[in-house]
């Protein structure tokens, strides 16, 4: 074929082209999305139905909730008796009640009859204004500094960390603290009030010391870390005066708290002490300094070792046994101790795990700034490591909550141990009391876990958005 042939046939390939061709102009409406992929069948399928394995977990998932989940309802609500003044109201006919022969039901009048030690424990009536002022004042805190777009976040935590737990403990016990000394013998000074805070000023240089001994081994400049104890301790000698002061409250001795008001002071004192505690335990344990290093193991590894049943018996009934005679401690305050301690080994072992998750790249990078070892660490190793290790430490948390119950063992009446010594009343002697009460518990404890959950979930979503 010549080229004069090939050129028109192109013409005439062009021209029929553009006779057949066709061009929108206007966009065409976006058609819905099949049914079966949105709304609750398509949820099903994408999460319940997809592949054959996930298809039989949901339907081995259906058949259990079918044999359970009937009695459950059955149980807490259907056949559940919601009114009532003592334990004929949940007995059966057999047992000298008016219910049908076989009965099974939960007994919620007897919940409501021991609401009040369930929450305060044997804290006096007259005196009740106090801790629900404290609730009141601990979650006038709490929301606002857990709900990130709340303003006001510093002094927030300010309150939380240093007013309310202040205002908490004068409200709770009444103030008007004694103190008769801790550290020189009674041969050097008698006991009083002015020996207390001689032992004091001697504790606060001892601390000092340890201090400059640590921060001189890791070549850097003392006065700033002295400076900052100094303010530390004097802060504390306010807070210890303070709680000297007779506010005209009547003091209420510790075994008169209980129920879930004394579970929430154990788990929100070992959560606050648990964490700085596990962060210097954590530094300390990948410290270069020798004696730091093996200071922070031993601990560490203590305190791991021993089951936390053995810390609050040890606490509570072999530790008075070395004190100096006249030398005393609340048993409540024993038992603080030994939670915080026992969590804070648990806790070091979570951060550090986030601090070896960071790269080398990022200590060289900050050494290469020229911050110091505080610096690198505040600004850029513990924000990052902190936040990897968000669900571990929240995990943490949980098990400290639930692990309060164990205190009952050292007969503080707790949560749970005020439920277990309301057995013991035969006025709702039923037997249905118990699994009552156990479920009530159960669901009380869940919905704190549930929700500490939760929120952790969402902050991981808030703050993971370096590593999506």
């Amino acid at each position: 074929m010549s080229d004069t042939d090939s050129q028109t046939a192109l013409h005439r390939a062009e021209a029929g082209a553009l006779e057949i061709a066709y061009v929108r102009e206007q966009l065409v409406e976006p058609l819905p999305a099949p049914a079966s992929e949105v709304g609750v069948i398509g949820w099903m399928r994408k999460n319940l139905f997809n592949g054959w394995f996930n298809t039989l977990l949901t339907l081995f998932a259906l058949w259990l909730l079918y044999l359970i989940l009937p009695g459950v309802l059955n149980f807490t609500i259907f056949n559940a008796v919601w009114s009532g003044t003592d334990r004929l109201a949940c007995s059966d006919i057999n047992q000298g009640g008016e219910l049908y022969e076989g009965w099974k039901g939960a007994c919620w009048p007897y919940i409501g009859a021991y609401f009040k030690q369930f929450i305060f424990g044997r804290y006096p009536d007259p005196e009740l204004w106090r801790p629900i002022l404290v609730f009141i004042l601990f979650f006038a805190g709490l929301i606002p500094m857990l709900i990130p777009s709340v303003p006001f976040k510093r002094e927030t935590i300010i309150y939380m960390l240093g007013i309310f737990p202040l205002v908490a403990f004068i409200l709770l016990t009444g103030g008007n603290i004694g103190y008769n000394g801790f550290l020189l013998p009674g041969a050097i000074m008698a006991d009083s009030e002015l020996k207390f805070w001689v032992d004091y000023l001697i504790l606060t240089a001892i601390i000092c010391a340890v201090v400059h001994f640590i921060v001189r081994g890791m070549d850097g400049d003392s006065r700033r870390p002295i400076i900052l104890t100094l303010i530390c301790m004097g802060l504390l000698g306010v807070v210890l005066f303070i709680a000297s002061v007779d506010f005209g409250l009547t003091f209420v001795e510790t075994p008169q708290w209980g129920g879930f008001m004394m579970t929430l002071v154990i788990a929100v004192t070992g959560i606050a002490a648990s964490l700085p505690l596990g962060i210097a335990l954590a530094l300390g344990r990948r410290s270069d300094m020798p004696v730091v290093k093996l200071l922070s193991v031993v601990f560490i590894e203590f305190w791991r070792g021993v089951p936390l049943i053995t810390v609050l018996f040890m606490s509570s009934v072999l530790l008075p046994l070395f004190l100096p005679d006249g030398v005393t401690f609340d048993k409540l305050l024993r038992a603080l101790i030994g939670v915080a301690l026992f969590s804070a080994a648990y806790m070091a072992e979570v951060v550090r795990g986030g601090l070896q998750a960071i790269p080398k790249g990022q200590y060289e990078g900050a050494m290469a700034l020229g911050l110091s070892y505080w610096q690198m660490m505040q600004k850029i190793i513990l924000p990052q490591a902190l936040k990897i290790v968000i669900p571990g430490i929240v995990n943490t948390f949980i098990g400290l909550f639930k692990d309060t119950t164990l205190v009952s063992i050292i007969g503080l009446l707790d949560f749970l141990g005020m439920i277990n010594l309301s057995h013991s009343d035969s006025l709702w002697a039923t037997p249905v009391q118990a699994i009552t009460s156990y479920i009530f518990c159960a669901f009380i404890f869940f919905l704190f876990c549930y929700g500490m959950a939760r929120y952790s979930n969402y902050m991981e979503r808030r703050l993971d958005t370096g590593h999506r």
